[in-house]
């Protein structure tokens, strides 16, 4: 997320965005560093290029999937920039293949959400992230619903 919203403020292409990531913030070791220094640890590289690289050379069917799912009146461009690059990340998780499970994703994708907003933005991320997952892994939604209990 963090790299397709640099990649959008800068203009740098996603390609050089992910390469400054591995370089100075993947993969650091304990004792590197951690969140104070910028550094994010033990984060899984490939699959994080994979999306970035995904979203990136997939923009415009990216964004007309995530369009779809958004009201006439707010298009993505008008959303806050650390939002639509959320969003963009989890479709580019979601439309990556079937592992992990969408409700996962989902799950991830809010929990980074609260993360960062405080008010009515998490809920509409669970909202469009939902309708995303449903449309692009409708066989994990399909069949009798699995309630706790019972």
């Amino acid at each position: 997320m963090q790299a397709l919203f640099q990649s959008e403020q800068t203009g740098e292409p996603a390609e050089v965005v992910v390469s400054q990531f591995q370089r100075h913030r993947l993969g650091t070791q304990p004792g590197d560093g951690g969140f104070e220094e910028g550094r994010v640890p033990e984060a899984d590289a490939p699959l994080f290029s994979a999306i970035v690289t995904r979203v990136a050379r997939n923009a415009e069917e990216v964004d007309r999937l995530l369009s779809q799912h958004l009201a006439r009146d707010w298009p993505l461009a008008k959303l806050d920039p650390v939002l639509r690059a959320l969003l963009r990340a989890a479709c580019g998780e979601l439309w990556g293949g079937k592992e992990p499970p969408a409700r996962v994703v989902i799950n991830e994708y809010l929990d980074v959400a609260h993360g960062f907003f405080g008010g009515d933005e998490s809920r509409f991320a669970n909202g469009v992230l939902d309708a995303m997952a449903r449309a692009l892994r409708a066989e994990e939604f399909s069949g009798p619903s699995r309630r706790r209990g019972g």
